[in-house]
């Protein structure tokens, strides 16, 4: 493999660790509190808001019901607009944001639902707020299956990630296509694949070790 091949591929790592590394981050951002509401918004909830949990639900079940390379053509016009341009690594950030939020969402709500319904009743016995109930019963008990979650959701993204890669996005999927597929070259595809393997590979096992430790606590 020749020296600009291996450069080709550190520079399509570091792309793909960050376009991944900045939607993981905006996922987090925008899935908890997401999550929060569609927990605490219907019946019964801290924040009681049927018609609202309802429309957002849908809303939510609408993105995650979209194929990513479907999503990724249908946001074209959008991606244009926030970030001005429709390749590269910023114009993938865009829909992987897009598509793993409500992902992520989701398995967040699943976690909160989890938490013992018999502590919100206590914190409610004793006077907590509304928002202390959120803050410091709900998220601290939900905390190592919304790490969980978000392990998940990270793997998932390195995966789409390649995929973005496919149609002009940059990243590992970009150099194994024009440079794997699109020439023939086994090699490159392979080392393009053991890549992402110790990516994912490293993702679990750091999301495992701190969920370990969050549940020790």
């Amino acid at each position: 493999m020749s020296p600009q091949m291996i450069d080709r591929l550190w520079q399509a790592a570091f792309d793909t660790l960050f376009m991944v590394g900045i939607s993981a981050g905006i996922a987090v951002l925008v899935g908890i509190p997401l999550a929060l509401f569609l927990v605490t918004s219907g019946p019964g909830g801290v924040f009681p808001a049927p018609r609202a949990n309802r429309v957002v639900g849908l809303i939510v079940n609408g993105f995650r019901a979209v194929p990513f390379i479907v999503l990724l053509v249908a946001l074209i016009p959008f991606t244009r607009l926030v970030v001005g341009t429709t390749i590269g690594v910023w114009a993938a950030i865009v829909p992987l944001a897009v598509s793993a939020t409500p992902f992520f969402a989701r398995i967040a709500e699943v976690s909160l639902r989890e938490v013992d319904p018999g502590l919100i009743e206590a914190a409610q016995s004793i006077g907590c707020r509304r928002r202390h109930i959120l803050l410091h019963v709900l998220l601290p008990e939900a905390l190592p299956g919304i790490v969980g979650g978000f392990t998940i959701t990270v793997v998932s993204m390195i995966g789409a990630s390649a995929v973005a890669g496919a149609v002009g996005a940059g990243g590992l999927g970009d150099v194994a296509i024009r440079y794997g597929y699109q020439r023939f070259d086994t090699t490159v595809m392979s080392v393009v694949i053991a890549i992402l393997i110790v990516l994912v590979c490293l993702v679990q096992f750091t999301g495992d070790t701190v969920v370990r430790r969050l549940r020790a606590r």
